[in-house]
């Protein structure tokens, strides 16, 4: 639909560029052409500026927020590092401690060792670590096979 407008846009543009180009030529109902093509275009203007704050909108407020605090541990997405190829492949490298949280979105990071140096990483490479005390425990039911298929 938003290429349909532009391309709208795009045709009304040259329409009255060229209305403006040939002006001695111009006639009472070209000039009534020109003013309808100029509402044409505002209009599709109006249109995909109204689609762009609505997706906006529907992005916004289906992003999940992170909460995540000093002593935390967390997953780092390693975006850049290629040894080992392979689409199967994890890029979420194992899990460090946060150490401080900075307002611009910053995140300094430990490794598990206590020794280790820290550095920072954009807050959006690094999501929660969930370790074994944090899984729950799901019933299980046992499945009946009819006699038929046995």
């Amino acid at each position: 639909m938003c290429h349909l407008l532009v391309g709208v846009e795009h045709q009304a543009f040259w329409a009255i560029k060229e209305m403006n180009l040939n002006a001695e030529a111009c006639t009472e109902e070209r000039k009534l052409q020109l003013q309808e093509l100029e509402e044409l275009r505002l209009d599709a203007y109006d249109s995909a500026m109204w689609y762009k704050e609505r997706t906006k909108m529907w992005h916004d407020k289906n992003l999940r927020r992170k909460e995540l605090k000093v002593g935390q541990k967390v997953l780092l997405f390693q975006s850049r590092l290629k040894l080992m190829p392979g689409k199967l492949r994890s890029r979420w490298a194992c899990p460090y401690t946060i150490v401080a949280i900075r307002a611009n979105g910053a995140i300094e990071l430990q490794g598990s060792d206590p020794n280790s140096s820290s550095f920072l990483v954009n807050g959006h490479r690094v999501k929660p670590y969930r370790d074994e005390s944090e899984v729950c425990v799901v019933e299980e039911f046992p499945l009946l096979i009819p006699e038929s298929l046995q």
